[in-house]
């Protein structure tokens, strides 16, 4: 199985999302988002295969997301201040043929392997 974890080597819960892609066999590529940030197109896309919003994978903790009033904005700015700020980017996501999760808590990553 194929995966692709866009993913932060600081957090902890990314690196456990990760070694548990590896354990269970998986080809993991792996996307530092921070140094190559995902396109707003491409983050739409995520979330819309994820069944989530935009706004629901902002990450609100440690960043001025709330401050900058994107947990009320609508999908467009919320996707161009995350590609132009990938801080702003939950983690981890994770991205397989089985679907697509935002692996908080890291167990989520069992529903699409």
């Amino acid at each position: 199985m194929k995966a692709t974890i866009w993913h932060n080597p600081n957090c902890g819960t990314s690196r456990n999302t990760l070694a548990m892609l590896r354990e269970a066999g998986a080809d993991v590529t792996v996307v530092e988002y921070l140094k190559t940030p995902p396109s707003a197109e491409k983050l739409a896309q995520l979330y819309r295969d994820a069944g989530i919003t935009p706004q629901q994978g902002l990450r609100l903790r440690g960043t001025d997301a709330e401050e900058r009033g994107l947990p009320a904005a609508d999908d467009a700015t919320v996707l161009a201040a995350m590609a132009a700020d990938p801080k702003l980017i939950e983690r981890p996501l994770v991205e397989t043929d089985k679907g697509v999760r935002l692996c908080r808590p890291k167990e989520k990553v069992q529903e699409i392997l």
